[in-house]
């Protein structure tokens, strides 16, 4: 895999309003790469090159309850030419070829939504994603069910 590092930078999460019981909350998400850069990384004894790219994460929830927002950055090794050709679509388009991309934003958005959690529980407000939860059986249909693991 061609990522060697993965750090926060920025880790914020803001209440701005109480929640009311009966508040339909809407969550908005925001994922992307802000910039992409060379970068001379530490890889033992040397120093080789790499990409830095810089990403933010943003939770909106509405009506305006809270935000919260990551930002960091990841190290991408990869190979002279490859690493040039990212550099150049970068500065041309703003835009990273689909597979380092999905590869780049799925860690982002695993290890970000992982800390959101954390996040979210300190201030006090409902998780990004949904968790499973237990209701009672109202009929033996029901508790059969169609799992069959």
């Amino acid at each position: 895999m061609p990522i060697v590092g993965f750090n926060f930078t920025k880790l914020q999460a803001e209440k701005l309003n109480p929640i009311k019981e009966a508040t339909k909350v809407n969550i908005n998400s925001k994922l992307g790469i802000k910039q992409v850069s060379e970068e001379k990384l530490p890889t033992g004894k040397t120093q080789s090159d790499g990409l830095r790219f810089d990403f933010e994460f943003i939770l909106e929830y509405n009506p305006k309850i809270a935000n919260v927002t990551i930002e960091g950055f990841i190290y991408y090794m990869e190979d002279a030419k490859t690493m040039k050709d990212i550099i150049k679509n970068w500065k041309d388009k703003k835009d990273i070829p689909l597979d380092i991309k999905q590869l780049v934003l799925n860690t982002v958005i695993l290890r970000s939504s992982i800390k959101a959690l954390a996040l979210e529980q300190e201030i006090n407000i409902p998780p990004h994603i949904p968790f499973p939860t237990v209701r009672p059986v109202t009929n033996e249909k029901e508790e059969k069910g169609d799992y069959i693991g």
